[in-house]
């Protein structure tokens, strides 16, 4: 091993040769054993060079070129270690890959054939040792390149096992180029062919992407996998590239977020990005040209450069915004028709452009003309839908992530608990429930009486029970209306007898069939009986119990004073919603209400009976399940409108009887046991569950508040006599014979 002075290569023609350069004298130390005509050196045992003698060098020195000293980390004058290197028995390179670039950075652009220049490097550079990420210059037809080895492939090793090798006749080269570089590598077999991405590692974590890995691979399968070959290759198959892609779905599941991600993965021009409702102009024509513009560039670029021209993305967030079917807007101009138009000739039109790729965005798919959907203009429709458990668990570390790495989250913060309870939250609604949770924390740190006052940030800590706080703050729009279910059932749910327990052993199986079986996505279930008998409490508590992501509850009382059309449109909307998760149950309470029937006329209105009557039946998309809950107390007027026959099942919820009364009274022990039976007696053969507890609460409220407290703790009992009283005040005109038994 001998200690050298680094110096510049004495000529210039020499800095293209990749060599090292000695005085003759020093030459014969290092020059190969067994009669080789040159020698082979390690230098800093980080590169090896082939070196030859040389009259311009003196000794102690080692002429190495710039790209050489830069590789090396060593500049003029430097001192380095070189040692004679012999080479191994098997060391020939398999293949090469390799990174082209200009020396010299700049606008230039060159077409490069593979089969020409893997032939001059083998020709220029045989017989030399090359090693992974060496960097090596050399002159091309009057310009000068570099190669950088990405990786090598060395005969009798697996890829990756070897560091560096012998470049022979027979080793085989492929070929890529860096972002923007200008250099075009045709007729190249094999291997990397496309500079078409900056990134050749897709991590979506890392690109802030959760729990959408299948639709981001689908997006590529059927966007991207063609546009990765060679032009002639694709010519060959006879196929055009995808033109059109849309992302459609419930607000906030990620939809912009892949758009903005494509356009950052993507070498090449920087994507437009258009919102929908900014194309528009009050001017005649305006809009249109608009639109034209867009596409100017890529036309411009197409005509001058063909198969070469790099790839135009447009993007176009709500995309229904002007994308409208053609006909279905009345405001008299005609602009959204001649929007629709004129995306429609640039996409797919006589003089069509291969060199686009257009990106719409749109929560509502159904406003969409249907002809920019068919094959050739936006035919990749990828639905972004609500994430599952592991996607939010993706999605919620993506979005504690930093916190985490700052030793700003707790220790107790249980992720997976987390995901586990935010069924049907979109990643938006999951990233403001991490918003929501650093603010609790915050908020700890912050003295209120004096704001001023300095921060501890060390103290900092985002707790587990800062997260369950923040649950109760955001709420899913698509999630289970659990509140409003209990509000359906507020004292709870009783053990009514055994017609009770019947029907919520149904309503079980009724659920599992919907979660299990592949043969029945839809399954609709009718609650019949008299008013008050706890139809609408019996439908929330299987909606409960059911553990379902998405439940809803369609009631007349939250459509007074609306419209018949824009009632039709709310029940729609919550069918439509409940499309989009795998698991929903919908419960459509006191359905006579909802039709708006009433016995004087009678009268009813066939809108919304129409809209039930289809919605009903219609089985929701592939992979989605639901449920169907209706309550009714007028069965026999369904059965004439034709809707009783859209339920599957039909159970029947009646009214108590004296051995379930028995069993509710005792349930409550608000009265002594002696009591009870009178008390049964006096209610007569049937009374509704929900008239018996309100007439219980009547006794327990007629009482002076400190004995209505004792009797619902169970330290005093109902007076049977005051009972009677409040029995004869709800139901006056049936108990004529009461004094016979009081």
């Amino acid at each position: 091993m001998v200690a050298m002075r680094v110096i510049s290569t004495p000529a210039q023609h020499l800095a293209l040769t990749n060599c090292a350069y000695c005085s003759r004298a020093q030459y014969s130390q290092f020059q190969l054993p067994q009669g080789k005509s040159y020698g082979m050196v390690s230098v800093n045992q980080q590169l090896i060079f082939k070196i030859t003698p040389h009259d311009g060098v003196e000794n102690g020195s080692l002429a190495l070129n710039a790209i050489q000293r830069k590789c090396l980390r060593v500049s003029a004058g430097d001192s380095v270690t070189v040692d004679r290197y012999v080479l191994p028995s098997k060391c020939d390179l398999v293949m090469i890959h390799a990174e082209l670039d200009f020396i010299s950075k700049g606008k230039k652009q060159e077409t490069i054939d593979s089969t020409i220049i893997s032939k001059e490097l083998k020709k220029r550079f045989s017989g030399q040792v090359l090693t992974i990420n060496q960097k090596v210059s050399f002159e091309y037809l009057g310009t000068n390149f570099t190669f950088n080895v990405v990786s090598l492939l060395v005969a009798g090793q697996r890829e990756g096992q070897g560091n560096s090798g012998l470049l022979t006749e027979d080793t085989s080269w492929q070929f890529e180029t860096p972002a923007n570089s200008g250099i075009k590598i045709v007729n190249q077999k094999g291997g990397q062919t496309t500079n078409l991405f900056k990134t050749k590692d897709f991590n979506f974590q890392k690109l802030g992407i959760g729990g959408l890995d299948d639709e981001f691979s689908d997006i590529f399968r059927r966007a991207f996998a063609s546009r990765v070959f060679p032009p002639h290759v694709i010519e060959k198959l006879g196929i055009p590239h995808v033109k059109g892609i849309l992302l459609f779905g419930p607000p906030g599941t990620g939809k912009t977020l892949i758009a903005r991600q494509i356009g950052k993965l993507l070498n090449g021009r920087e994507p437009k990005v258009v919102n929908g409702p900014e194309v528009l102009s009050k001017f005649v024509g305006e809009t249109e040209k608009n639109v034209r513009d867009l596409f100017a560039d890529a036309e411009a670029e197409q005509k001058a450069k063909g198969h070469d021209s790099e790839l135009h993305i447009i993007i176009f967030d709500e995309l229904d915004a002007i994308c409208k079917q053609r006909g279905s807007t009345r405001d008299g101009t005609g602009v959204h028709d001649s929007i629709v138009n004129q995306l429609l000739t640039k996409i797919d039109g006589v003089e069509a452009l291969n060199n686009i790729l257009l990106i719409g965005m749109t929560n509502r798919k159904d406003l969409l003309d249907e002809a920019l959907l068919r094959p050739g203009r936006m035919e990749v429709q990828i639905e972004i839908g609500l994430p599952d458990e592991k996607g939010r668990i993706q999605i919620l570390n993506i979005h504690s992530n930093k916190m985490k790495e700052n030793s700003f989250l707790g220790a107790d913060v249980d992720v997976m608990q987390l995901a586990s309870q935010t069924k049907n939250f979109s990643g938006a609604e999951l990233e403001g429930l991490v918003k929501s949770a650093t603010s609790f924390a915050l908020n700890r740190n912050v003295n209120l009486a004096d704001i001023n006052k300095p921060l501890d940030e060390d103290n900092i800590k985002v707790t587990m029970n800062d997260f369950l706080m923040a649950l109760d703050e955001v709420k899913p729009a698509f999630g289970a209306a659990i509140n409003t279910l209990e509000m359906c059932r507020p004292g709870g749910m009783l053990h009514c007898g055994r017609a009770d327990d019947q029907n919520r052993k149904t309503g079980g199986v009724l659920v599992e069939q919907v979660k299990k079986s592949e043969r029945t996505p839809l399954m609709t279930c009718l609650l019949e009986g008299p008013p008050s008998t706890g139809k609408t409490a019996l439908a929330a508590t299987i909606a409960i119990d059911s553990g379902f992501p998405f439940i809803k509850i369609v009631s007349a009382e939250n459509m007074i004073g609306l419209q018949e059309p824009t009632k039709v449109s709310m029940i729609a909307k919550v069918f439509e919603d409940a499309y989009k998760s795998p698991l929903s149950i919908i419960i459509l309470d006191n359905i006579e209400r909802l039709i708006e029937y009433v016995r004087i006329g009678p009268r009813f209105s066939n809108l919304i009976l129409q809209t039930l009557l289809v919605l009903v039946k219609r089985n929701p998309p592939k992979g989605k399940k639901l449920l169907v809950i209706g309550t009714t107390s007028e069965g026999a007027i369904l059965k004439d409108m034709g809707l009783l026959e859209s339920f599957n099942v039909h159970l029947e919820v009646p009214p108590l009887k004296p051995t379930d009364m028995m069993e509710v009274l005792k349930q409550q022990n608000f009265f002594h046991p002696r009591d009870i039976d009178n008390a049964v007696q006096a209610l007569g053969p049937e009374i509704p569950i929900k008239r018996l507890l309100m007439l219980m609460e009547m006794a327990i409220s007629g009482k002076e508040g400190d004995d209505a407290v004792a009797i619902r703790e169970g330290h005093q009992k109902i007076d049977i006599d005051h009972f009677y009283d409040c029995l004869r005040d709800i139901e006056p005109s049936s108990r004529s014979a009461e004094h016979e038994l009081f």
